[in-house]
């Protein structure tokens, strides 16, 4: 099968989708594919570029939102004209952030007919926008911690020191700490836990850093569980445990600064209960193929949902890739299956009857 990964692109998250992009295109050539690495920004990858980001990994540091600036100003239309991306069977995005995960390029490679596995442009769209996501989840009836939610109208009054709105009330209605955050970051970046009322006005200036609205949510001080999705099926229960107090951008790829456990310590029932709550939100927001939800189960054993990721993080040490190692799959057969998984939801040949399916377990 021809496969072409897409991956880098020019959001905050570069870094982390060249890591996953080098790793998935490693893996899926395991597998027994001809597959091709495109940096959406760049073009395609050679050989010898790609081992080198598998060499280096993931740096400490995301680019400086600069340098992702000069990135932006490429011909985005020449990704869709490349033969290689043409000539693929599917197109495996490996993109985080920005327009690879918010819809964007899903609405494009839709335009040029080129299935792709991963959720659709509207899917997307939905589990990048943290606000609609808790949105949904409410009416759901799954449990999300409280919010309350600026428009870029009410940020951009607010920083005019005009007649917007006032921090006080967001403090009065969530209390402290609370989470601050740019509603469609990721990887936490623009993320700060402000525990006073007066660390809140630099906790909102530096959310606006990445995007002209702010999410404010009520924190949740418990274990934070993450349960990954392939096809139909919940992989086992994850529990990261960073050295931070939050999973931050620093624990979440620099080695050693995260315990990630699976299968997480926890009594069967409260998995069972956090995979049917992860394969509900999977469903909610429309998301295909595979996805990450994350939760928070507080000291009364309640469970939070945070949010859903479209396109979650795949290095073979990406948390994704471990749940499935706890089900007894390796890197290379999660990246088949949900290659397979895609094929057949396209009707493309390929998709061969018997593949694996994950117990969930």
């Amino acid at each position: 099968m021809k496969i072409a990964v897409l991956l880098g692109g020019h959001s905050e998250e570069r870094e982390v989708s060249l890591a996953s992009g080098t790793q998935v295109a490693r893996a899926l050539r395991a597998a027994g594919h001809d597959v091709v690495a495109m940096d959406t920004a760049h073009g395609l990858l050679t050989l010898e570029e790609e081992e080198e980001i598998l060499a280096r990994g993931v740096r400490p540091d995301p680019p400086p939102l600069e340098v992702l600036g000069l990135l932006r100003t490429g011909d985005t239309t020449a990704l869709t004209s490349s033969p290689e991306l043409l000539e693929a069977d599917l197109v495996f995005p490996a993109l985080h952030g920005g327009a690879g995960e918010d819809g964007t390029l899903q609405a494009l490679l839709d335009l040029t007919g080129l299935p792709y596995a991963g959720s659709g442009r509207l899917g997307c769209t939905l589990a990048m926008d943290k606000e609609v996501s808790k949105r949904l989840f409410r009416d759901e009836g799954i449990a999300t911690p409280d919010w309350v939610a600026w428009s870029a109208e009410e940020a951009r009054l607010w920083a005019g020191e005009e007649d917007g709105p006032e921090l006080r009330a967001v403090g009065d209605r969530l209390g402290f700490p609370l989470i601050v955050k740019p509603p469609s970051g990721g990887s936490t970046l623009g993320l700060t836990l402000a525990r006073t009322p007066e660390s809140l006005e630099a906790a909102v200036h530096e959310a606006l850093r990445y995007e002209a609205r702010v999410l404010f949510e009520a924190y949740v001080k418990g274990r934070e569980l993450t349960v990954g999705i392939v096809g139909n099926d919940a992989l086992p229960v994850g529990e990261i445990k960073p050295a931070h107090e939050l999973f931050d951008y620093e624990c979440k790829y620099q080695p050693g600064l995260a315990e990630e456990i699976f299968p997480a310590e926890i009594p069967s029932g409260v998995a069972l209960e956090l995979q049917e709550s992860a394969l509900a939100a999977h469903r909610v927001l429309q998301l295909s193929d595979f996805s990450r939800v994350d939760f928070l189960v507080d000291e009364d054993g309640e469970a939070w949902c945070l949010e859903a990721n479209a396109l979650p993080g795949l290095t073979s040490n990406s948390l994704l890739p471990k749940a499935a190692r706890a089900a007894g799959t390796s890197f290379p057969e999660l990246c088949d299956q949900v290659v397979r998984v895609a094929l057949a939801r396209w009707g493309i040949q390929g998709a061969l009857p018997g593949t694996r399916t994950f117990s969930g377990g």
